[in-house]
């Protein structure tokens, strides 16, 4: 079965956050995902912290990390690019083991990728020596365990590339 052929389903990426024991999901809500955004307001056991603006998402994440709490930042990859001044002074330079589940939006699997925010992703990513991992079916959520695993050991933001709509 080709990649293409097998879905990513909110349904599963959820039972991994539960898996690494996260308590909060911080979260600009977008258009593209609407069944995550369902999955996780019928789980009563992640409380989800919307914000305004996704550069907001390191902060709020680093209050509730300080505070004792587990959690996961979900942005795109436009609002990834639009933290950067987070990701530096916040995540890097006050070393937040911070997972970001980043939506990959213009990326596509053996395809010529004419997004701007997808060509700039993974060069940034790099630039900033910031892991990551790339999820795009159920069977690479494993992926977002072993980030948070690596967050912890390296104490810095590790990034989960989520290549394709939730389902």
């Amino acid at each position: 079965m080709a990649v293409s052929d097998r879905a990513l389903t909110a349904r599963r990426v959820i039972e991994e956050l539960h898996r690494a024991g996260v308590t909060h999901v911080v979260w600009l809500v977008d258009t593209e995902s609407r069944f995550m955004h369902d999955a996780l307001t019928a789980d009563s056991d992640l409380t989800i912290v919307p914000i305004c603006r996704e550069a907001e998402g390191l902060a709020v994440a680093m209050g509730l990390w300080i505070g004792g709490k587990k959690p996961v930042v979900i942005i795109q990859n436009t609002g990834f690019l639009e933290s950067g001044d987070s990701i530096r002074g916040l995540g890097l330079d006050l070393q937040l083991p911070l997972v970001l589940l980043v939506g990959y939006r213009g990326f596509h699997r053996n395809q010529p990728i004419t997004d701007s925010a997808a060509t700039y992703l993974e060069p940034t990513l790099k630039a900033w020596t910031l892991p990551y991992r790339l999820v795009e079916t159920d069977e690479d959520v494993p992926n977002i365990s072993q980030a948070f695993e690596l967050a912890a050991e390296r104490r810095q933001p590790v990034a989960v590339l989520i290549g394709r709509e939730y389902h």
